[in-house]
This record gives C-alpha cells, structure tokens and sequence, in this order.
C-alpha cells in the first residue's frame, strides 16, 4: 500500500511571509491569459447569500489542464463584522493532487489571498486600460478591498491622491484616516458623481445592490473597474456604462452572463454578452486595449478560481 501524502498546513502568518518579493500583478496577468487560451477548467462558482446578518459565501475551484494539482476556495463576506472587531473577509485554501486526488495542503489564509488577487486583478485592468497619466484615483466603498485596490495601483499608474464616496459618512472618515496614515491624500466626496467628475480612474467595490454610477456622470477618459458585483444579486454601474464603453472587459464571458454588471446589462442575449472581451485576451495581445485617452472603458470582473489557483501554487513554492 503507498504511503499517505503528507499535508502542508499554512496560516496567516506563514503565508504573509510567503508572499514576500512576488509579483500578484504579473501573476494575475498570467493567470487571465491561461483561462483565455482555453489551459484552465472552472466551473461555476457555487454561493451561499445571508439576509441576517448580511454576508455570503463563495465557493470557487478548478485546475490548469497543464498542472497537477486542483484548488477548491472558500471565501466568505459578513459585513457587519467590522463593528464587532472582526474582518469582513474570511476563507481558506484547499489542494488536492489532481492525479488521485488527495489533500496535500490547506491555506489557512483567512481570506487574505482572496483579497490581495483582487486587488491584484484590478491592477491587471488599470494597467491595460486606464489612462497613463492619473490626477487622482475615484474610489467607491470603503473597506478592504477600498484600501487594497488603491495600494495595488501604485505599481501601475502611481497616484496618491484619493477621492473617496462611501454611502456611511462614518466609514468614509475611517477610511480616509487609514489611507492617510498611508501617506495617501484622501478628499470625501459629497456623491458618487463628485467621484466621477474628479476621477479619471474610478474603483468601485462595494456590495450594492443599485447603481451607484451612471453613464450621464462618466467623462471622456474615464476608466472604471468594478469590482464588487460578484454575484446576480449586485450591481454597481448602470446599464447604459456596460453598453456604450468603448471597450468592455470582464474576466470570464461565460461567468458574466449570469451575474453582476453584465448579466444586468444584457440578460439573457447572449449573442451582446459575448462581444465582451476578456481581460486575458488583452493581456495576450489578441485584443488591444485603450488606444485613445478620450476612450471610455469598464472592467466589470466577478473573481476565477484561475485567480485562486495561481495564488496557491505561488505560495508553495516560496520556502
């Protein structure tokens, strides 16, 4: 009888020191580019929604046809747990050897991978499709992913000032004194579409269930990366933005259709929902990305489990 695979246990502390010296933007940017070119399997992501309190739960997993291992992540989000002293993100890491497949590691990771390959990701989208010059960064929501978005753009367009919406006025003031300690520049803004009308690079990640941006508010040279509708239920940009971008991207066509900005913005025609271009087939170079700075582009991405996949075999790799 073969010996049992012994399993690697990370935690928190152990895989922050891992991610020390790697690159999650070019990692991501491969990432995306494997899924387009056909070298991943990745289902649809399985959700568990809450009322009360209000949170949720994702369940994401696939493998790289050219790997050997299978990733299954767990990542969850309660929003109220701020106010109790907790993170609003939570989650874990599974690993299994594809060719049998036993368990060889757990990464206990608490959500915080999930967190930084979003962040990473909206990085990824910036670089191809922003701007290259940004007066400031917009930004719409203010917890983790408020934060994390805005220092993971500094490694593509540097900016450290910050115009920050928040639908509590509390949290707003929280935020902007946490990125100011950060040595970033942070102004509160009044509206949504005070954001828009400073902001030429606009993050919005929250977990609206309305827009919170509209096309009437988008100027010429704006780019928009939407972060935060990642499930039917969700939607932070009207309609009208996803339909007359000059370029529209999304991570996934075929996860798009059903959730998020793109299933709002085109349902069940199909036909419309696949003549969005996927952010992998820019990173390859099949498909340009801003041309012109008076173009106006979204990214509406919802999260691969290709993501999830690239970070675990990083992490274990790194001693």
């Amino acid at each position: 009888m073969a010996a049992a695979t012994s399993i690697t246990f990370l935690d928190l502390p152990q895989i922050e020191q891992r991610l020390e010296g790697l690159d999650l933007v070019g990692l991501m940017e491969d990432a995306f580019a494997a899924f387009s070119r056909g070298e991943a399997v990745v289902p649809a992501p399985g959700e568990l929604l809450f009322g009360d309190p209000p949170g949720e739960v994702h369940i994401k997993y696939g493998y790289l046809t050219g790997g050997d291992t299978y990733v299954i992540k767990i990542a969850s989000g309660f929003w109220n747990n701020p106010a109790i002293g907790l993170s609003s993100s939570d989650g874990l890491l599974l690993v299994f050897r594809k060719a049998t497949g036993e368990l060889m590691a757990v990464l206990n990771d608490r959500g915080r991978l999930t967190d930084l390959r979003t962040a990473a990701a909206g990085a990824v989208s910036a670089k191809h499709l922003a701007p290259a010059s940004v007066d400031a960064i917009g930004v719409l929501g203010t917890g983790i992913q408020a934060e994390l978005q805005v220092q993971m753009l500094q490694s593509v367009r540097p900016c450290r000032n910050v115009v920050v919406w928040g639908r509590n006025p509390e949290r707003a003031s929280a935020y902007a004194k946490r990125m100011r300690r950060k040595d970033f520049n942070v102004d509160i803004a009044r509206s949504s579409a005070e954001v828009a009308e400073r902001c030429r690079l606009i993050v919005t990640a929250t977990a609206s269930a309305a827009p919170l941006l509209h096309w009437r508010d988008i100027r010429p040279g704006t780019h928009i990366t939407a972060i935060g509708a990642d499930s039917a239920d969700k939607q932070e940009l009207d309609e009208a933005i996803i339909r007359n971008a000059d370029i529209a991207v999304t991570d996934s066509r075929s996860q798009a259709r059903s959730r998020g900005e793109i299933g709002h913005a085109y349902g069940d025609n199909r036909s419309a929902a696949d003549r969005i271009v996927e952010i992998g087939e820019i990173v390859s170079g099949t498909v340009r990305g801003r041309s012109a700075e008076d173009q106006i582009t979204v990214s509406a991405f919802s999260g691969l489990a290709v993501q999830d996949i690239a970070m675990a075999a990083a992490i274990l790799k790194q001693s």
